[in-house]
C-alpha cells in the first residue's frame, strides 16, 4: 500500500456515506440499541455492543489500512489481545518475544500460569537460533512485536510467519509503534494485527481503544463472535474520536519521523548518552530487516543515560516540553521510564532478560519544534552534568576531610560509577 492510498483511506473514511441527510462527514451514534422493522425481523443493527455504525466506519478504514478481511475495534488495546487469545485452548502453546510490551507480557503470564488458558514459552527472536527454539516449541501461536517496546529491536515477520505456516501455528503482530502507515504483517505472511489504537491511530491521547485485523474473514467472524460474547467492543464516542484522529495519521506520522531523525542525530552526539536504541540507525543490528518491511523507522526511540539512576529525576524535573508520562504516538512529546512504568510488571530478573536497564530512557517524539525538543533534552542532560560535577566535588570534600585521599576501594568505585565512559561495566 501506498502512503498516497493509506492518506487517501484515512482522510476519506466515512466522508460522504451518511444517507439520512447527507452529511459530509459521518455522524457519531450513541445510540444503545435499535428499533426493528417489525416482529422476529432484525434489521442491521439491534444492540451496540454487537454492532454500532460509528464503530463499524472504524473497522471499516483500519480494515482497509491493513489490508485485512476483518476488523474488531476494542475498548482497548490489552483487550485487543485478550480477543485474539480466545483462539488458543490449555493445550495449546503460545510464543511470545521475551522483551513485549509489560502489559502484554502481564496478561500472557498470568492467563497461563493463573489460568492455565494456555501454556507459553519466552523466546529472544534476536537469538540465531530462534527458528530452532520456536520448532521445539511446537506453538499453535506467535506472537510478535516489531519494533519491540521499548528497545525497538526488529524481528523478521517473513521469516518468522514462514516457519509458522510449516508449522501450522498462526501469527499475531502488535503493529502499534508503527500503525499501518508504516508497516503491513498482513502483507508479509501474518494472520493476526493487534494495534493500542490509543497510540498513534487516534494520535491525541485523549481516547483508550484497540483493534485487531484478521487476513482470513473466517478467523474474523469468529473472532468477532467472541468479542460481543465478551464484551470487549469498543465505545461509539471513542470510536468517533479516533476516526476524527485517524484522518491526520500520514502528515502527523511525517512530521513525527523528521522530528525523530533530528532528534537521533543530537542524541548520537551527547555524551551523556551510553547506548542510543533506534532501528533508521545503519548500526543497529534490525536497520535491514526493517528498511526491507517498514516503509519508515517510526517516531520511537530510546536511549541509556550515562548516569548513575539517582540522576534520573534531576533529568525528568529539568525538562519543560517531554512530559513524562505513559502511552506515546501522539502530537505532544513523551518521556517515560520504562523499568518503573510500562515495563513496571515485569519483575527485576525479567527486566534484566528484556535488556531493559536502569537507566533506559524511551521517547515518543511529537510534532512540536525539533529545536524546541532538542533544547529542552539538553537542559536534561546540562542539568544532570551539573549534578555529577556537584556529587563529584562533595565526594572528593568529604574524603579530604576525613582524612581518606581517594585511594580506597570505596573511592575508587564511586568514581568509576560516576564516569559515564565507563557505564558498560555497571
Amino acid at each position: 500500500m501506498s502512503h498516497s492510498a493509506a492518506a487517501t483511506i484515512t482522510a476519506r473514511a466515512g466522508i460522504a456515506q451518511d444517507t439520512a441527510f447527507g452529511a459530509v462527514t459521518p455522524p457519531l451514534y450513541l445510540t444503545s440499541t435499535y428499533e426493528l422493522p417489525a416482529f422476529r425481523q432484525p434489521g442491521q443493527y439491534d444492540y451496540s455492543r454487537s454492532n454500532n455504525p460509528t464503530r463499524d466506519t472504524l473497522a471499516e478504514a483500519l480494515c482497509q489500512l491493513e489490508q485485512g478481511a476483518r476488523a474488531i475495534v476494542t475498548g482497548s488495546g490489552m483487550s485487543a489481545c485478550l480477543l485474539a487469545l480466545q483462539l488458543l485452548g490449555p493445550d495449546d502453546t503460545l510464543v511470545i518475544p521475551h522483551d513485549c510490551y509489560g502489559g502484554s507480557y502481564r496478561l500472557f503470564t498470568n492467563l497461563a500460569t493463573r489460568k492455565q488458558a494456555f501454556k507459553l514459552v519466552l523466546i529472544n527472536f534476536q537469538e540465531s537460533d530462534w527458528s530452532e527454539q520456536v520448532k521445539a516449541a511446537a506453538p499453535a501461536m506467535i506472537w510478535l512485536e516489531t519494533p519491540s517496546n521499548p528497545l525497538l529491536q526488529i524481528t523478521d515477520i517473513k521469516a518468522v510467519c514462514q516457519l509458522a505456516k510449516n508449522l501450522s501455528a498462526k501469527v499475531v503482530v502488535d503493529n502499534t509503534f508503527l500503525s499501518p502507515v508504516l508497516q503491513q504483517p498482513l502483507r508479509l505472511g501474518a494472520d493476526i494485527v493487534v494495534h493500542s489504537t490509543t497510540k498513534y491511530i487516534n494520535g491525541h491521547s485523549d481516547i483508550v481503544g484497540g483493534v485487531l485485523v484478521a487476513k482470513d474473514p473466517v478467523i474474523g467472524d469468529e473472532l468477532k463472535w467472541w468479542a460481543n460474547c465478551l464484551g470487549v467492543t469498543g465505545p461509539a464516542f471513542d470510536s468517533y474520536m479516533t476516526l476524527r484522529g485517524l484522518r491526520t495519521l500520514v502528515p502527523r506520522l511525517q512530521l513525527q519521523q523528521q522530528n525523530t531523525n533530528e532528534l537521533v542525530s543530537f542524541l548520537q552526539r551527547q555524551p551523556l548518552v551510553s547506548k542510543l536504541y533506534y532501528p533508521g540507525l545503519t548500526d543497529h543490528p534490525g536497520h535491514a530487516v526493517a528498511k526491507a518491511q517498514q516503509t519508515g523507522f517510526g517516531a520511537m526511540c530510546s536511549f541509556d543515560l550515562a548516569a548513575p539512576a539517582e540522576a534520573l529525576p534531576v533529568f525528568f524535573a529539568s525538562l519543560q516540553l517531554f512530559t513524562l508520562a505513559q502511552s506515546l504516538g501522539g502530537i505532544e512529546s513523551l518521556i517515560c521510564h520504562p523499568g518503573s512504568m510500562t515495563h513496571a510488571s515485569m519483575d527485576a530478573a525479567a527486566q534484566q532478560t528484556a535488556g531493559i536497564g536502569p537507566t533506559l530512557i524511551r521517547l515518543s517524539v511529537g510534532i512540536e519544534a525539533s529545536a524546541d525538543l532538542i533544547a529542552d533534552l539538553q537542559a536534561g542532560f546540562n542539568a544532570v552534568a551539573n549534578w555529577l560535577n556537584t556529587s563529584q566535588h562533595n565526594n572528593n570534600a568529604d574524603r579530604v576531610a576525613s582524612g581518606n585521599t581517594g585511594t580506597g576501594k570505596g573511592s575508587v568505585e564511586q568514581q568509576f560509577r560516576l564516569n559515564p565512559a565507563l557505564t558498560a561495566f555497571w
